[in-house]
């Protein structure tokens, strides 16, 4: 028998089925995930039952592959952690029953995890001597918040977006000018080594407080669109996409960075899919480095939806005792639950 503290991680809150094992909460066992990207890419954004449906096909099979890539069985497990909110209900719900039947089966403790708090957790699993607090820009899908994660472990929201999320102003413009999806992976590609001054672009809010507002950056350049249709050329798309990229990223950079300073914190850490942009990434290192202030972020592969992040969370929720009920609910919108 392998010892203890094995954590199953199970993470279905939107289209990717995911299962992973975690030993001591920072040695990843496995790390399996199942995507549904080309599912979805027809209708250019998720179709929720569409995304259930093929949750209920997968859940057992990404699980036990998880298991065996890990060398344990059920019997091996201390507990499970699942992700229970936010995200889509009809998704969430498939990961959550399996993880209950899970543990009632086994008796072993169920551990209910935010998805959101889960991605900042991503940071902790090749560098768990991170010292607290921290300040976190988790960007992922429909969700841009910055965190204080104080000593305790405790954590505050300093600021989050107002109406679209940096994920979701990413794949609508990418799907505005057809480039692909999701829109973030798709932007940044056909950014590579073109003119990222090209056309002028607002960054929202950019001096005022911490909260995000994307959507009239949105609208500018769909208006500068229709005023020139020869922005639509094969030849002026990659410059105005790499514009309206750095618009985005310069904001999430301005806004994170004002935080760690505000709170004379030493180290930002990014998180959530959007985390994984390069730019976003050298740009966030070399302004805080700028200010004596460390810039952290993930391995790529834990900045998208995983259940690394979430076994992570769920092995520190264990060592407080944070258990959950048995009747745990599932929840979409964006919450304040750990």
């Amino acid at each position: 028998m392998i010892g203890k503290n094995i954590i199953l991680g199970i993470e279905t809150s939107c289209d990717d089925t995911a299962a992973a094992v975690l030993k001591d909460g920072h040695k990843v066992l496995s790390n399996i995930v199942a995507t549904q990207e080309e599912l979805h890419e027809s209708f250019g954004g998720i179709v929720p039952e569409v995304a259930s449906r093929k949750h209920i096909e997968l859940i057992n099979i990404v699980i036990k592959h998880a298991l065996k890539r890990a060398n344990v069985d059920f019997k091996d497990l201390t507990a499970v952690g699942v992700t229970n909110g936010p995200g889509l209900i009809g998704s969430l719900l498939i990961g959550l029953a399996a993880a209950k039947a899970i543990c009632y089966s086994l008796n072993i403790p169920l551990i209910g995890v935010n998805h959101v708090l889960s991605h900042m957790y991503a940071n902790f699993i090749e560098n768990p001597d991170i010292k607290r607090p921290i300040v976190s820009l988790v960007a992922s899908g429909g969700h841009t918040s910055i965190y204080l994660l104080k000593e305790n472990d405790e954590f505050e929201i300093l600021g989050s977006t107002l109406d679209d999320a940096a994920g979701e102003v990413l794949d609508k413009i990418a799907r505005f000018l057809n480039i692909g999806y999701p829109g973030g992976p798709a932007i940044e590609r056909i950014s590579i080594n073109r003119n990222a001054d090209a056309y002028k672009l607002p960054r929202p809010m950019l001096k005022k407080g911490l909260n995000f507002s994307f959507s009239g950056l949105k609208t500018a350049v769909i208006y500068m669109v229709r005023k020139d249709k020869t922005l639509l050329s094969r030849k002026n798309i990659p410059d105005l996409a790499a514009s309206f990229q750095k618009a985005v990223m310069d904001v999430l950079v301005e806004k994170t960075l004002r935080a760690a300073l505000s709170y004379e914190v030493p180290t930002i850490a990014l998180a959530g899919g959007v985390s994984s942009n390069s730019y976003l990434r050298s740009e966030m290192k070399k302004r805080a480095e700028s200010y004596g202030v460390d810039a952290i972020y993930p391995p790529k592969e834990y900045c998208t939806d995983n259940a690394a992040m979430v076994a992570c969370l769920a092995y520190y929720k264990l060592k407080k005792g944070q258990i959950s009920n048995i009747d745990i609910d599932a929840y979409s919108q964006i919450s304040l639950k750990t």
